[in-house]
């Protein structure tokens, strides 16, 4: 890593920056922080998926399986009502939304899969199919 200079006062990095923001004038940054994405894993007779939906009510989350292909929609938008509740010295519109699509690495039976919404995470329970699941193999001696 190179030793750069420290200057407390960079003109063309002040310039660079001008006009500062609105919030940022009172400390507080825009921009998205890191979220982890879908987590997928198999137990001995379900696969399990579970993907990040922070900020969406259940009732707008929805799940689809067509094809092996698994989707997770989820978004939200404030209502009228929450618009009105608060008064906002800075506001921007909020509209939270998330798209997951993944293929399952096993075929499923997709009238049994579940879904719930859990402290802002969606978990989706597909059972193996029973075609799918591995077989034991009587090994006979000659």
């Amino acid at each position: 890593m190179p030793i750069i200079r420290w200057e407390p006062w960079n003109l063309t990095d002040q310039l660079l920056r001008w006009p500062p923001s609105f919030p940022a004038l009172f400390g507080f940054e825009e921009g998205v922080t890191g979220m982890g994405g879908l987590d997928i894993y198999e137990t001995d007779n379900q696969i399990v998926v579970k993907a990040p939906v922070p900020g969406v009510p259940p009732e707008e989350v929805n799940v689809t399986y067509e094809n092996g292909v698994l989707r997770i929609q989820a978004r939200h938008e404030e209502t009228e009502r929450e618009k009105k509740e608060q008064k906002n010295v800075y506001r921007k519109q909020r509209v939270t939304s998330f798209d997951y699509t993944t293929t399952l690495p096993r075929p499923v039976e997709a009238d049994k899969i579940t879904a719930e919404v859990n402290e802002g995470v969606v978990t989706v329970k597909a059972p193996v199919s029973e075609a799918a699941q591995p077989k034991k193999i009587p090994v006979k001696t000659t």
